[in-house]
């Protein structure tokens, strides 16, 4: 029986895998089109992985409360490298800016601002795996893992609106040209008789 074994160890120690969720879960947030192409394995682990931190973020727009938002924000922290905590300000050469702040940390605003307004509601289901087939040098089984009602996703709802607004006007407007054109040729053929 394989009892409190729910998850894959993807070949790697703890921390690796621990590690390599957070990557992965940071360029996922980060990336323009909001879509990543990785193994299905590691795409498979990754979906509870991001959603919990999406869950987390969606909470927090949902409250009133600044302070029970501010834990649910750290809460989510942890889903996410910290980067750059033994920073201070007196680090570095006077007129030298402070270093950029990891990504995962751009992620964590991002997900805070834009992704909990978007998901706010939304029960769950965020992600959407999609396969790929098998990679070229080690036959691994690829998949693209994505963020459901992207800009993509939904830019190309309007045009698939727009597309059956115009159909079913040209539609009416063929019908409207059927309908006179046999009123028209019965007037013409009563003037030629």
């Amino acid at each position: 029986m394989r009892h409190l074994k729910a998850h894959r160890k993807l070949g790697r120690t703890s921390e690796h895998r621990t590690s390599m969720l957070r990557n992965l879960a940071t360029s996922l947030i980060n990336s323009r089109d909001e879509r990543i192409v990785t193994t299905l394995p590691k795409a498979k682990e990754l979906r509870p992985f991001v959603e919990r931190a999406i869950t987390l973020s969606r909470r927090a727009h949902l409250l009133d409360d600044d302070t029970r938002a501010l834990h649910l924000r750290r809460q989510a922290a942890g889903f996410f490298h910290a980067g750059n905590m033994t920073v201070s300000s007196l680090t570095g050469k006077r007129g030298q800016p402070r270093p950029e702040r990891t990504a995962g940390v751009a992620a964590l605003r991002r997900l805070f601002n834009e992704l909990g307004e978007r998901y706010k509601d939304r029960p769950g289901g965020y992600t959407r795996i999609l396969k790929l087939g098998h990679r070229d040098g080690d036959a691994a089984e690829l998949a693209i893992i994505e963020l459901v009602d992207n800009r993509r996703e939904i830019e190309a709802a309007e045009a698939a609106k727009k597309r059956a607004k115009s159909a079913s006007s040209k539609k009416k407007a063929s019908k409207k040209a059927a309908k006179s054109e046999p009123a028209e040729e019965t007037e013409s053929s009563d003037q030629s008789e």
